[in-house]
């Protein structure tokens, strides 16, 4: 099944004298907030390649987006159409780190501190070897 390239959901912003601006996916059951309008922006952003990630890899039911024009908004609020291209998402998912936690001889972790070894990259050099991969 080809997935989805981008996804556009509406967004609500909403105004408070002395806060931040909450940002609130009504579709998504999710919010986010900024210090301004492009802090929130990003946030917003971000959390919809999040949200959309996650019901991608669980296999969720992706709830179609409200059209901007039917959300209904108070008065210190405004509808924002919010954009996430996917395939930046999936490939920073995939080749993301995690951190793992070896266990060392203390002769051997202070000779290879001494010569200013890489831990990780050495690490990453010697599974790819051991699994015949790039």
């Amino acid at each position: 099944m080809k997935k989805t390239e981008r996804y556009f959901y509406p967004a609500v912003f909403a105004y408070e004298p002395g806060q931040e601006i909450a940002v609130d996916f009504p579709d998504l059951k999710c919010a986010t907030s900024g210090v301004n309008d492009n802090d929130a922006f990003l946030s917003a952003r971000e959390l919809l390649g999040c949200v959309m990630y996650g019901l991608e890899e669980d296999g969720e039911p992706i709830p179609p987006p409200t059209p901007l024009k039917d959300i209904e908004l108070q008065q210190n609020e405004r509808a924002v159409l919010i954009d996430v291209y996917m395939p930046s998402i999936r490939h920073a998912n995939v080749n993301r780190s995690v951190n793992r936690t070896v266990t060392l001889p203390a002769w051997l972790n202070a000779a290879a501190l001494e010569r200013n070894i890489n831990f990780s990259q050495v690490l990453q050099d010697a599974l790819k070897e051991q699994l015949h991969i790039g």
